[in-house]
């Protein structure tokens, strides 16, 4: 949004500020960020803290100009990027890699086609396939403790470096005896939360203890592994879990070292990576074969049935949904499913439409991208497709732009910031321990 001057279209932003799930003037939406030309935020997986996937603040790109959109440049990275996402904070775009380390890298490139020289990168922390979030100057990802090692930790870093090419995290966060896998750290309230795949959540200080290792402050157990991202919303933090439900436990702990849930919602089937998202009041989250909603104030009792559940013959329901224009948008298959947030009127509701790629047939696993009448997603062929978030007037809609990479292993989700896309992948011609990517694309 460029300059405004009447006031009730400035007053119009800051809602969309607020809806948004960003305070103004914070790191993630920096002072001045929707009343001039100073650049966006993507600080974590999703956008915000609600998980939307819907970025407000997109300008540049449209419907119209996205067809045009080719590669800017490509930053090498080590071993292939396996579900990790981009965050791009003040000028630095972060990524985590399949080998255990984190690459920071200038958001605007090097100068070159591919960029071999980050501003720094992280230690080997064994494996890293979570989304890394920056706030307050800090980086947090999730990781195992070693190579050799399947424990959990929250790994934390200076958003800076550390004045060398190789940094080691500032402190860590023992996150139980199993890796954290596609669970990202979400940072609110001084907490940090993060889903561990022994079957709990884990919530740490967001300043660490002043030791190098650190125990949760609390930990809230579920009854399945956890692959979904922590969302906090109000006073409440959301988790899926492989255990077939939604938990919904006390952002603020329960004083006790191990928590309850408030309530459970019943979804019947795995959640796997799925990352709750939060939007008018609602909760939605997808499963093997579901896209299903909540009402996030609970239904009074301790466990609760869906508002509303998604699917379309049966398919397998990927990746997290992406809210925008009262819609859901989330994988189905190999398609996109777009379904209605209010629901059908019934308990089982089938899409609006379909968003369809035109090319080879592979699974849609990365969570789509909202931003400015566009949706856009990664495909496990190699592309990152781009449609109109509209209707095309048919159940079945073509994409308006496809870009493919040089490797199959497209998981992570489009970041969609400053009139550019970033995604990580892999360059399947190169040698292994430098086959990792992070695309950048531009007009």
């Amino acid at each position: 949004m460029r300059a405004r001057v009447v006031l009730v279209t400035s007053l119009a932003v800051l809602l969309v500020v607020l809806l948004a799930g960003q305070p103004v003037g914070s790191p993630s939406s920096p002072r001045g960020a929707a009343a001039s030309e100073a650049p966006i935020n993507w600080p974590q997986f999703r956008f915000n803290r609600l998980h939307t996937g819907f970025q407000p603040f997109e300008t540049t790109l449209n419907a119209s100009n996205v067809p045009r959109l080719q590669l800017a440049w490509q930053a090498q990275l080590g071993a292939l990027v396996n579900y990790s996402s981009p965050a791009v904070v003040n000028g630095v775009a972060y990524i985590g890699s399949s080998d255990g380390r984190l690459w920071a890298y200038p958001a605007s490139g090097c100068g070159q086609q591919i960029c071999t020289t980050p501003l720094w990168t992280s230690t080997n922390l064994g494996q890293i396939i979570d989304s890394p979030t920056v706030k307050n100057g800090l980086v947090y990802v999730g990781s195992q403790t070693s190579p050799s090692s399947a424990a959990g930790k929250l790994d934390v870093f200076r958003a800076d470096g550390c004045g060398h090419s190789v940094c080691a995290p500032i402190w860590r966060g023992v996150a139980g005896t199993q890796s954290i896998l596609q669970s990202s750290p979400t940072v609110v309230g001084g907490r940090v939360y993060v889903g561990a795949y022994d079957d709990k959540l884990y919530v740490f200080n967001a300043n660490g203890c002043g030791a190098r290792l650190c125990q949760p402050q609390w930990t809230g157990a579920t009854g399945g592994h956890v692959e979904s991202s922590p969302t906090v919303s109000g006073d409440t933090v959301f988790i899926g879990s492989d255990d077939g439900k939604l938990y919904a436990f006390p952002a603020a702990g329960c004083g006790a070292a191990t928590c309850q849930p408030l309530w459970t919602g019943s979804i019947g089937e795995p959640v796997f990576d799925s990352t709750p998202a939060v939007s008018n009041g609602v909760v939605y989250v997808g499963s093997a074969h579901h896209l299903s909603a909540f009402p996030a104030a609970g239904c009074g009792a301790s466990r609760c049935q869906p508002l509303w559940q998604g699917s379309h013959q049966s398919d397998f329901v990927s990746g997290s949904p992406a809210i925008f224009g009262g819609r859901v948008y989330i994988g189905v298959e190999s398609t996109v499913g777009v379904f209605n947030a209010s629901g059908c009127g019934r308990q089982q509701c089938g899409p609006l439409w379909l968003d369809f790629g035109t090319g080879t047939q592979a699974a849609i696993l990365s969570s789509p991208t909202a931003a400015n009448g566009v949706v856009y997603a990664g495909k496990m062929n190699g592309e990152v497709l781009a449609w109109k978030a509209g209707p095309c007037g048919q159940f079945v809609c073509d994409e308006i732009w496809r870009f493919l990479t040089n490797d199959p292993v497209v998981s992570s989700s489009p970041t969609v910031v400053n009139g550019t896309v970033y995604i990580g992948g892999a360059n399947k011609f190169a040698p292994e321990d430098t086959a990792g990517r992070l695309y950048v694309l531009t007009l």
